[in-house]
């Protein structure tokens, strides 16, 4: 039994408080608890009908798990009684804490509470809809269920609003975490995850506090077949280092957390619906899905609709390959164009043995596919006609061993009833094709690489800026490129050392973090001659330009105060945050992920021969990103390490410009 089994799963429940005990005690009435429910009330004889218990020494015994309804003063006491009878954990209900400013008191908490677990404080509670157990003090959408889906998150009214759904997905616990003193986002939702009636974890998180436990949670439901589904919130807050570099604004916000998802085999969505519709895919059909798609319609508008929301998601529908098309054809007829999304007209429509043939032959090419219809409302309307293409939906998916995907292109086309029964034999409506489109991008993911962890987190420190020259010495020193260059002190010393340099020159200021910006790069001289100095300047650079790119790249390596350290990758020069055409990876990385990145970016075309060009060195691209992973995990003291622009010839990769910011000693 692990240490969260009580809480969880709970034989018996105190409850203090007067009315928000009340409604705890309402809500496991209406859910049909079948243990003991114990409220504790030092002048109330009655709460909900129940006799009250003066204090916790009066209970008849040990309450497995407690909600506790009273402020946050009083609570501390509570919480400190508990653990010392041996409570199996408690929901601490009262805001106040650390989330006002009150660390001390938050604190003050968790030391009461010693090894008993505590969710929260400022958190609404559990609910157990497997075992009917409630520590909830509101209403709540769902019913019980024999299996079904976790939802845990850090916002109760989130999840409060998620239970409301009438999209046939069964909920078998709604978590929250609330100020997560004591028990975390990774402890609940391994304990969530371990429990064999759930199929699937959806998180709404602003942050995830442990990133490698994290990792290795999501590895475990991997291998137990259960997808986990995030919306993760507080994208558009900058980072902390956003001034100082390209890197640093293009992989703030939520490139670091989307890159740490992705990696950890976790999928993304951006929205409460879309969260619903990955989820009932998990449920049904596992934590992945291929990306080959077809879709069906008996309607040339609903396939064109569909082809126009797939793109912006990122979907893709393959040509029909030629035999299906031909068998296809023999069915509809030559009016019907066979095509991927398929028209498919109505000249089948009631016909249950042509459809479920057309529907097979379809699905049977791909890995999953889906089939537009909106069965009339039930209240004004006569469904029965959709039953026949229902029913082929359903057989299509029986005969290919094919997810088949009922998807209707408003989210209340498809009646509740329906949808539960539907998902009561293994097919799984989608509501609405803006939810569901995501959904299905979500779930075709990537795998995570076996084992993989990102790497520590280190604290927030003072750092200081190398001088261009240092940075590049650096660099070469772990066998990046560099141009060649000379450095002095002032401008005529620095024409003195030219002679050993091939024109034309690039001159440069140093000690500036921004130097186009500052006006410290002059490019393209014959001479240095004549030149005026740079107001600024702690000394001066004068390097030969660099010939014959074909790209130029940012490549920029940061550490990260959650994810431990991140990769950025994307096009390079002066305008890289204006066309913020970037890829973030977290660390550690392999080749072959770099490699993929490259190929994920809008200008990768011109690295491949685009129109006849000639082919960059995409393999010195990689090797570059991997000696700086080297650097940044041989040397703790390395906080950012940015080369803009790293120019990719045909053979090899130069890094033209570099910044590096290393903590204070």
């Amino acid at each position: 039994m692990s240490r969260l089994s009580r809480l969880l799963r709970p034989r018996s429940i105190a409850v203090l408080g007067s009315g928000w005990a009340l409604n705890v005690i309402e809500q496991c009435r209406a859910m049909g608890f079948a243990g003991p429910v114990w409220p504790v009330h030092p002048t109330r004889a009655q709460i909900g009908g129940l006799d009250c218990y003066r204090s916790l020494a009066d209970l008849p015994g040990v309450p497995d798990a407690t909600f506790i309804g009273v402020n946050r003063h009083a609570t501390l006491e509570v919480v400190r009684e508990l653990s010392a009878m041996g409570a199996g954990g408690a929901i601490c209900f009262a805001s106040g804490w650390q989330e006002a400013g009150e660390a001390d008191l938050q604190a003050g908490l968790v030391a009461a509470a010693g090894d008993m677990p505590v969710l929260g404080p400022n958190c609404y509670g559990l609910i157990n809809y497997l075992d009917g157990a409630l520590l909830w003090p509101d209403q709540h959408g769902g019913r019980r269920v024999e299996r079904g889906v976790a939802l845990l998150s850090q916002s109760s009214n989130i999840v409060i609003n998620l239970t409301m759904q009438a999209r046939g997905l069964p909920v078998a616990y709604v978590a929250c975490l609330g100020n997560a003193a004591q028990v975390g986002l990774t402890e609940l939702a391994g304990e969530l995850l371990a429990d064999p009636r759930v199929t699937a974890l959806g998180l709404y998180v602003e942050g995830i506090g442990d990133a490698p436990g994290f990792a290795a949670l999501a590895e475990r439901a991997a291998k137990a077949g259960k997808g986990i589904v995030c919306i993760k919130s507080g994208k558009t807050e900058q980072s902390r280092q956003a001034a100082q570099s390209h890197t640093a604004s293009l992989a703030g916000g939520g490139a670091a957390s989307s890159a740490f998802l992705r990696q950890a085999g976790v999928a993304e969505v951006a929205s409460p619906d879309a969260l619903i519709e990955t989820l009932k895919i998990f449920h049904v059909h596992g934590p992945y899905l291929g990306p080959r798609l077809c879709s069906l319609s008996c309607s040339g508008g609903e396939a064109g609709l569909v082809a126009d929301l797939a793109a912006p998601a990122g979907l893709e529908f393959p040509p029909v390959p030629g035999p299906v098309a031909a068998h296809l054809s023999g069915i509809l007829g030559p009016i019907v164009a066979i095509a991927n999304p398929l028209d498919y007209h109505t000249f089948i429509w009631g016909d249950g043995p042509r459809t479920t043939d057309v529907f097979s032959t379809m699905l049977a090419a791909y890995d999953a596919g889906i089939f537009i219809i909106d069965p009339p409302r039930p209240d004004r309307c006569d469904p029965s006609s959709f039953l026949p293409a229902l029913t082929a939906i359903e057989a299509a998916q029986a005969a290919t061993g094919k997810p088949a995907f009922p998807v209707s292109s408003l989210s209340e086309n498809f009646d509740e009833d329906l949808a539960i029964a539907m998902m009561a034999r293994g097919v799984a409506p989608l509501m609405g094709l803006e939810a569901a489109l995501p959904a299905l991008k979500a779930v075709q993911r990537p795998a995570a690489r076996p084992g993989w962890r990102p790497l520590p987190a280190l604290p927030v420190r003072p750092v200081r800026l190398l001088d261009e020259a240092e940075a590049k010495a650096r660099l070469a020193s772990a066998g990046i490129a560099v141009p060649q260059g000379v450095t002095a002190a002032d401008l005529p010393g620095l024409a003195a050392r030219t002679h050993a340099l091939a024109g034309p020159f690039a001159l440069k200021g140093l000690g500036f973090a921004h130097k186009t910006e500052a006006g410290a790069v002059r490019l393209n001289l014959v001479s240095l001659e004549g030149q005026a100095e740079i107001p600024g300047a702690t000394g001066y650079l004068a390097e030969e330009m660099v010939t014959g790119a074909l790209a130029e790249l940012l490549v920029g390596l940061r550490r990260d105060p959650v994810y431990g350290a991140t990769v950025t990758l994307g096009l390079g020069g002066t305008m890289a945050e204006l066309l913020a055409d970037t890829v973030t990876l977290v660390l550690p990385v392999t080749g072959d992920e770099v490699n993929e990145a490259l190929r994920r970016l809008r200008l990768w075309p011109l690295l491949d021969g685009y129109r006849g060009r000639a082919v960059a060195d995409s393999g010195a691209v990689v090797a570059a990103v991997l000696a700086l992973q080297d650097m940044i995990q041989a040397d703790d003291r390395l906080e950012e390490i940015e080369i803009n622009p790293l120019m990719v010839r045909a053979r090899g990769a130069i890094a033209a410009d570099a910044v590096i910011w290393e903590a204070e000693t």
